[in-house]
């Protein structure tokens, strides 16, 4: 179940919180309950992403994202995601989270996320999110600009637009079959 409780504990707890800047970083703190784990102890990997949800929920109020997008009837969906999980996080950690908007290109917004525990990383997202309205994608520019933000050229690091080239070769819809190997794999 979606955890509505933690979404509005967020949303009260920042309620005052400064507005932010196009690029700055949202930070907020969680605990690892045990309800979050998985079978083998450790915070479930699914969980770990409807966790980063609660980031990027209130990084959209601090910012006036959500002004625009009720002034303008949009919604906001992700388009996709590439996860890193490097190290285990167990009941009754906490943890401190970090949301901030990466770049965008004409179609998408990117955002990066992580988890941090005691210094340490414990995982990173890269969440590509789109605007829509009636069913279709609205430009990302035409919301930057509604939030007045000059926005005549893409922002995208390096590794963000290689990921999105990368992305943008899978296959779609997903093959039915098994793919002809190419190359050998290593041995």
């Amino acid at each position: 179940m979606y955890p509505f409780l933690r979404l509005g504990k967020e949303f009260f707890v920042h309620r005052n919180a400064p507005a932010l800047g196009l690029f700055e970083t949202h930070i907020s703190h969680h605990i690892c309950w045990p309800w979050d784990l998985d079978f083998l102890a450790e915070l479930n990997n699914g969980r770990t992403l409807t966790l980063y949800d609660l980031g990027r929920m209130v990084l959209g109020k601090r910012s006036q994202l959500f002004t625009v997008m009720r002034e303008q009837g949009l919604g906001l969906t992700v388009a996709g995601s590439s996860v890193r999980y490097r190290k285990r996080v167990v009941a009754f950690a906490k943890l401190e989270m970090r949301t901030r908007l990466a770049g965008w290109d004409d179609r998408f917004m990117y955002l990066e996320q992580s988890m941090w525990h005691r210094g340490a990383c414990t995982s990173h997202v890269l969440i590509r999110s789109a605007f829509v309205k009636n069913g279709r994608m609205v430009p990302v520019y035409d919301v930057l600009e509604a939030l007045g933000h000059d926005v005549s050229a893409d922002h995208m690091p390096d590794w963000i637009a290689a990921w999105a080239k990368a992305d943008a070769l899978r296959p779609w819809p997903p093959m039915q079959e098994a793919p002809e190997i190419t190359h050998p794999l290593p041995k």
